[in-house]
């Protein structure tokens, strides 16, 4: 009983020899521990393995410290950039300019100036194409990251790297996230205080460097937090710039294609996409070609990402997108830079706010005056030439109806050779002399000896005038004269009735520019724009007030009804006497019927003009009206190289009559106002210094003639 519940000891020991010793038991001592495996005797392996045991836990140490810091850092600058975002709502508009819209005198768009911005759109509205395409082109794994995209950087880098740049220079891996951070300038907003411009400000938000692509890092974070993936693509896709002034998919689908974003084909959405890359090189509007070259990859990269199926895609390669024939319009050409410059600048060039512009524009006079420069150069003058022209058609009261600044007509921001090129009228400064004559009592029938005729010009010496004819017609009247625009007869007549007057008369009917002091004034020697001498005619028609040619009609902001300025009319104080109008506008019709303009003759119409052809012929003019538009032509080279061949009467009329019968299509004719003389038996000769005629009580030369001749 004693030994109950324990082992017995054997009663004959174990062999030594030929039997396995038992497994040794293991420790149960409480703070024992297993014995470490045996360590390599060779002492370098020691020593190298102490070194490297060594580097590790220093490294571990140091590098799990520094990665809490760096991530404490991190969040913290996330939290604060969180803190600061406001709704997505407020940040979809970022024009740091205005818009201006420009409407014709019917009220439809023509064109448009400035910031555009259509409208918002969202990732919900937008055609489905436009948000694939540029999720294919910017970012394909937009909806799979956190706002930056690790696999998207080392890529970049890799390419960067395999072209021979720099690791950060061209391809920059940034996500859509982080394209609208520095869309938003990262919540920097422009300042003028402290950016000299809109442009340095611009510059600034794009710089690119380390520290820049940390801070967008940041921000991309942030904004991750802060946003669903559908509200930072709907920033993205309203405030990315899209070329020709549009801001965001509404502006760039209305500007291109004439309709709304969210009906983009996805032809139309790959080119909008490929925008992206570099908008204002790739814009439809600057280079079609080029445009489409873009979409076509862009189309190849929705294809191969699975969002267009291979019928699609070879669809959308087949028939790419093209602008509409509204977006052609709406470039605006000449006439909208022109009457851009007629508003406050404020109101216009530099405006903050959406500006509605309302003009005297009529569509089918501008298409008529594009199509008939179009066909005489194409029909008249060789393939190759340098030479220019420009028209201008306009009502009577100095309203602008057309303007053409030069062949190329669906340009923006192009030299206007209507507006802005000052040339020598020649011949067509001639009706201004037969003005002030007529205005001084003269008559149509008055004659003057054409004839050799000199003058001494102190400090010039002897000048004599020739005919372009280089012969004489003896006594004619001032309307074969004007008709067959010759020379001498003109020179005269300016003489007679002082050239001072003739410049007042010139000045008075719109003529602003620096006139000629000498003789040569009454041949046009001095330089003029076309729309000054356009509305100088004008004038004449109106039956002799002077008219300021004029395109803006009304501006007001957008969404208000009430305009900030508008104009009605362009015809200012009389020039002229109605009645020496009316015996002009007979005189120069007559240039048309039998004289050097016959060219430019209207079948079954009343029309009155001038040729002009300046010396060398640099400038050759033609200027002329109906009872209903008067145009004006020029043509010549910019550099002043002769035209070759051609005067007033010739390339110019045969463009003002091109114009003119396409712009008096469907319009009755209607008799101009001028004078119907009857027969008369004898005409009455000039005197050879002229006397004052009575004139209209209240005319504004009156009392310039009372205080040269006396009264």
């Amino acid at each position: 009983m004693g030994n109950s519940g324990r082992r017995k000891p054997p009663l004959v020991a174990p062999k030594r020899t030929g039997a396995a010793r038992p497994a040794p038991r293991k420790a149960k001592a409480k703070g024992r521990k297993p014995r470490r495996a045996a360590r390599s005797r060779n002492p370098l392996v020691r020593f190298f393995g102490a070194i490297l045991r060594f580097v590790w836990r220093i490294v571990w140490g140091i590098g799990w410290r520094v990665t809490a810091v760096l991530a404490l850092v991190t969040g913290l600058s996330v939290a604060y950039i969180y803190a600061g975002l406001p709704e997505y709502q407020a940040l979809i508009d970022g024009r740091a300019r205005g818009s201006v819209t420009i409407l014709d005198r019917d009220g439809e768009v023509f064109a448009w100036r400035g910031d555009q911005f259509g409208g918002v759109v969202t990732a919900d509205t937008v055609s489905p194409h436009l948000k694939n395409a540029v999720i294919a082109t910017e970012d394909r794994r937009f909806y799979r990251h956190p706002g930056i995209d690790p696999i998207g950087i080392m890529s970049a880098i890799r390419i960067n790297l395999r072209e021979g740049r720099g690791p950060l220079s061209g391809n920059g891996g940034s996500t859509i996230t982080q394209q609208t951070a520095k869309l938003l300038c990262f919540g920097q907003e422009y300042d003028p205080a402290k950016w000299e411009n809109e442009a340095a400000y611009v510059a600034y938000c794009r710089q690119s460097s380390l520290v820049r692509k940390g801070r967008e890092a940041l921000y991309a974070l942030a904004m991750e937090a802060k946003y669903t993936k559908d509200q930072i693509l709907t920033i993205y896709l309203n405030r990315a710039y899209l070329g020709a002034g549009a801001y965001g998919a509404e502006a760039a689908a209305q500007r291109y294609f004439g309709k709304s974003a969210a009906n983009l084909t996805p032809a139309e959405g790959a080119m909008i996409a490929g925008l992206l890359t570099a908008p204002s090189t790739l814009a439809p509007t600057a280079n079609l070609e080029r445009s489409q070259n873009r979409a076509r990859i862009v189309v190849g990269l929705m294809r191969r990402q699975g969002y267009l199926s291979d019928t699609d895609a070879a669809v959308a390669l087949a028939n790419p997108a093209v602008l509409s024939e509204a977006a052609e319009r709406r470039a605006g050409g000449y006439f909208a830079d022109w009457v851009m410059t007629s508003g406050p600048e404020f109101l216009t060039r530099d405006t903050t706010e959406d500006v509605i512009i309302r003009t005297t524009l009529d569509q089918r006079i501008q298409r008529a005056a594009e199509e008939a420069l179009r066909t005489v150069f194409h029909e008249k003058v060789s393939d190759g030439s340098k030479a220019q022209a420009a028209i201008v058609v306009m009502s009577a009261d100095g309203a602008v109806r057309a303007m053409v600044g030069g062949r190329a007509t669906r340009v923006a921001g192009a030299f206007n050779r209507a507006t802005q090129a000052r040339r020598q009228t020649g011949s067509a400064f001639k009706p201004f002399v037969y003005a002030t004559a007529l205005e001084l009592g003269y008559s149509h029938d008055s004659e003057v000896a054409d004839e050799p005729y000199c003058l001494n010009i102190p400090g010039s010496g002897r000048w004599c005038p020739e005919n372009y004819t280089r012969d004489y017609k003896g006594p004619v009247s001032l309307t074969q004269a004007l008709a067959q625009s010759i020379n001498i007869p003109a020179v005269k007549v300016s003489e007679a009735v002082g050239r001072d007057l003739v410049r007042k008369v010139a000045a008075d009917f719109g003529i602003e520019s620096d006139l000629a002091d000498g003789p040569a004034l009454a041949l046009g020697a001095s330089e003029s724009t076309l729309i000054e001498m356009t509305g100088a005619y004008a004038g004449i028609l109106n039956g002799g007030s002077s008219v300021t040619p004029f395109g803006l009609t009304e501006l007001r902001l957008m969404g208000e009804d009430a305009p900030l300025m508008n104009r009605q009319g362009g015809i200012g104080e009389r020039v002229i006497r109605e009645d020496a109008a009316r015996e002009l506008i007979y005189m120069m019709s007559k240039v048309i019927e039998s004289g050097t303009g016959t060219r430019a003759r209207l079948p079954g119409r009343e029309a009155a003009g001038k040729t002009g052809t300046t010396q060398a012929a640099r400038d050759a003019w033609f200027l002329g009206f109906t009872a209903d538009y008067v145009a004006g032509v020029w043509m010549g080279y910019d550099d002043n190289t002769p035209l070759t061949g051609v005067t007033g009467g010739g390339l110019p009329a045969e463009i003002w009559r091109e114009t003119m019968l396409r712009v008096h299509e469907g319009l009755e004719p209607r008799p101009l106002p001028m004078l119907r003389p009857a027969p008369r038996a004898a005409p009455a000769p000039i005197p050879a210094r002229p006397r004052r005629a009575p004139v209209a009580s209240g005319n504004p030369i009156e009392n310039i003639l009372r205080s040269i001749f006396g009264n």
